[in-house]
């Protein structure tokens, strides 16, 4: 515990959106001290919320959790800019988590929590109907580009198997996709004046309301949480509903017209998503909730209208 009886909390990726929801609400709670790391300006934190604006890769870092006892850490800072090198997203995703995971080790964190993603599971056209936690993860199969991601899971679920013996109780969320003011692929994909399908391809998708993501993270911190656990939101939906509810026409395209489009946009920067991409449009990924909703006793509570909704306000 610190010094005024709150717990201390570090938080990476405390500059994205997601991040800002996790910081504030763990403020709002008011048994938390929490301290955020990210290299990004931040404007709109509480007064009382300490942001240490640093890489997560530097010494600079390390010196935050020496600075006193830390009760628990999310680490929620992964790179997903595709755009940047293989070697940078290695050095952050990969080289970043470890050095992060040693610095829990060394100063004895008793609460490690890593965001990951249910898309390290990787759509599939022979995917199983739900994905289970010991499912393998497949996706840089079909998108090389996110093997990094993979590989920093798998270095949290290592580190879960390696602390057991000294009392890090550790949490591995793989959530659906997260939807509402967040800046990712899904939200800027449905925020599109007119989105694009591939003719033939109807896959069912899972989505997540940010605001119930922010309450999963939330709750991972209680007492005897650990271990690796799929979050999913309000059901199963084809791609084509989700997509009706926004309201937004769309562009159904051909797959190798589809293909070609996509790779000009992409040369021309007029466009964050990269051709591999197009497997989340293509195949079905969805996972099994169930040992959330048992152990962490997670339930949703926005509907998917709510969730579009959230996702075209912004």
């Amino acid at each position: 515990m610190s010094g005024d009886g709150a717990k201390r909390i570090i938080l990476t990726g405390i500059g994205g959106r997601l991040g800002r929801l996790v910081a504030k609400r763990l403020h709002r709670i008011g048994t938390y001290k929490v301290v955020g790391i990210d290299r990004r300006p931040i404007r709109d934190l509480p007064k009382d919320i300490e942001h240490v604006q640093v890489d997560i890769r530097s010494r600079r870092a390390r010196d935050v959790f020496r600075a006193g006892q830390v009760d628990a850490f999310i680490h929620m800072g992964l790179m997903h800019d595709f755009r940047k090198s293989s070697e940078e997203h290695h050095s952050w995703n990969v080289a970043g988590t470890s050095r992060l995971l040693e610095h829990a080790a060394d100063f004895n964190v008793r609460k490690v929590i890593f965001l990951s993603s249910a898309n390290v599971y990787g759509p599939r056209a022979d995917n199983a109907q739900f994905l289970t936690e010991e499912a393998p993860l497949m996706a840089s199969l079909d998108f090389p580009a996110i093997r990094d991601l993979i590989e920093a899971d798998m270095q949290a679920t290592s580190f879960f198997w390696r602390s057991g013996g000294r009392d890090i109780e550790t949490v591995i969320l793989r959530p659906v996709h997260i939807l509402g003011s967040v800046q990712n692929a899904p939200s800027k994909y449905l925020r599109l004046n007119r989105i694009p399908t591939v003719m033939g391809f109807d896959p069912m998708v899972q989505v997540i309301h940010e605001e119930d993501m922010a309450d999963a993270l939330v709750g991972a911190l209680r007492p005897g949480i650990r271990g690796v656990f799929n979050i999913s939101g309000p059901g199963e939906f084809p791609l084509s509903v989700l997509i009706k509810e926004t309201g937004r026409p769309t562009l159904p395209m051909p797959l190798p017209m589809f293909r070609k489009y996509l790779r000009s946009l992409w040369r021309w920067r007029l466009t964050s998503f990269p051709v591999p991409m197009l497997v989340h449009i293509l195949y079905n990924c969805m996972v099994d909730g169930t040992r959330a909703r048992r152990v962490m006793g997670f339930r949703p509570k926005y509907s998917l209208k709510e969730t579009i909704r959230a996702v075209l306000a912004a």
